[in-house]
């Protein structure tokens, strides 16, 4: 029972970090050559690796959420929806025709919200991770600098000489994003942009202006559920495939400041001969109200394999009534219906999750500056569209808005109810979740592209500082020789 009872509490549990980060060997020889005072087995790490989960089902839902995210399947949902938005060419009157995107709309959210979730968390962790262990070595490199200018072999620099140093033997630059990442980093700016959000709503508007010429009719409903749920099935991919594009090439940059960062502790171990090895850091798990830790939970069962698991059952069950409900509108749209009200709750679900962690992975960049500032220290704008993103962003991914959304679904299910769920009573239910949604996936766009600027300023500053710090022992080191 206190098996089970532990089970099911396991969701939503923000557990603290703690890393550390591999400590540099100094491998000393005799002047045979041979090591002397260590086992040959002894490699320094010096590449940074993705650390994989214990559990096999983890690792495989992973690698099917990194194919979800991959080119091949965002060019296949594109051709999809090309091919169906040229079908109606013909069909555009047919109900069948319309309902069809709005099914796969239903299942494509499904999927890709407990993809994106994922995506989300596994991102969080990595990058608290990766503040932790930062921060494990700068302890290590204040505790030998402080030796060396103590020591009087080495001096403080002037804060102008300090800024000229360079160093050579590293990349002058990040790595660097190809050609179609750049293209894609350009439609991201343009999907989230303001003016795009702002775009969304005079069409949505405009919509509801020609209700009255078409007499608020089902075919009237039926034409803006399919256009948002087009939107929503493109965006859903792209925003999967840009995450997954992004979280590839912050990999490549880490591999870039960790070769940096573990060659200033070589050179600083070899400079004080310091063989403490790196401390400890602990993350602590983030403070959070009753309505946030139900939040998390339910974002986390969306994100795991009970989620998954859940998103297949349902699937199934709706397939095998399809025969006694002789697979007619009101089958159609059911899985819509259902699909509707969770997407409903998992976009408000998704930008509180994004914001959140967010916030705090910005929190724990903050430390790491905070430590860069200090150890340099022993050596030596934002626009009107990007304010409103962000409080926009803000106001949708606060608690109580989620609490809303929760609210507004059941009174669209009572609604639906009054109306004996008839196929009016269905669209009335699936449009304004529909519009909502398309908002939020857009909003979402706007979140990660605020977020990921941000934490590309952040890795680049990172990197920066500890080729400079490179530097300054390298020319510090050659002066103390030439004294000699």
């Amino acid at each position: 029972m206190d098996r089970v009872s532990k089970i099911l509490r396991a969701p939503g549990a923000r557990r603290g970090i703690e890393c550390t980060a591999p400590t540099q060997v100094v491998l000393s020889t005799e002047p045979n050559g041979q090591e002397k005072g260590l086992d040959a087995s002894v490699e320094n790490a010096n590449t940074y690796t993705v650390i994989a989960k214990p559990r096999l089902l983890d690792r495989w839902l992973d690698k099917v959420v990194e194919v979800s995210g991959s080119e091949f399947i965002y060019l296949v949902i594109v051709i999809a929806l090309l091919t169906w938005a040229f079908l109606g060419i013909p069909f555009g009157r047919s109900k069948t025709w319309q309902v069809t995107i709005s099914d796969a709309q239903a299942i494509v959210n499904m999927i890709f919200d407990a993809f994106l979730m994922r995506q989300q968390l596994n991102s969080h962790h990595s990058l608290a991770v990766v503040a932790a262990c930062l921060r494990s070595r700068i302890s290590s490199h204040k505790r030998m600098l402080k030796q060396l200018i103590r020591s009087g072999k080495y001096e403080k620099v002037e804060p102008t000489r300090f800024h000229e140093l360079q160093q050579t033997d590293f990349a002058s630059e990040l790595h660097a994003e190809n050609w179609l990442g750049r293209m894609s980093t350009a439609v991201s700016a343009f999907l989230g942009h303001i003016a795009t959000v702002f775009g969304f709503w005079v069409c949505i508007f405009i919509w509801i202006g020609f209700g009255k010429y078409c007499n608020w009719s089902n075919t009237w409903q039926l034409y803006i559920n399919s256009s948002t749920s087009a939107l929503m099935v493109f965006i859903l991919t792209f925003l999967a495939n840009i995450r997954e594009r992004h979280t590839k090439y912050m990999t490549k940059c880490l591999e870039s400041i960790w070769e940096v960062d573990s060659a200033l502790e070589l050179r600083l171990r070899k400079a004080t001969g310091d063989k403490i090895e790196n401390a400890a850091i602990v993350i602590p798990a983030p403070k959070r109200s009753r309505i946030q830790h139900g939040i998390d939970y339910y974002a986390d069962l969306v994100g795991t394999l009970v989620g998954i698991a859940i998103l297949m059952f349902v699937i199934v069950v709706w397939l095998a009534i399809g025969p006694a409900l002789h697979f007619n509108t009101n089958w159609w749209l059911l899985i819509d219906t259902y699909a509707g009200l969770i997407g409903l709750n998992d976009g408000f679900v998704l930008r509180n999750v994004c914001n959140v962690l967010g916030d705090y992975e910005n929190e724990q960049f903050a430390l790491v500056e905070n430590d860069d500032m200090d150890m340099l220290a022993r050596v030596a704008d934002n626009s009107l569209t990007c304010r409103i993103s962000v409080r926009v962003g803000d106001i949708c991914s606060h608690e109580l808005t989620v609490v809303l959304g929760a609210v507004t679904i059941v009174g669209l299910i009572i609604g639906a109810s009054a109306m004996g769920w008839s196929v009016t009573g269905q669209l009335l239910r699936n449009v304004p979740p529909s519009i909502i949604e398309s908002f939020f996936t857009m909003i979402l766009i706007t979140g990660h592209n605020i977020g990921e600027a941000k934490r590309r300023v952040d890795l680049f500053n990172v990197y920066l500082r500890r080729r400079k710090l490179v530097s300054y022992v390298d020319t510090l080191a050659k002066e103390t020789a030439t004294r000699r």
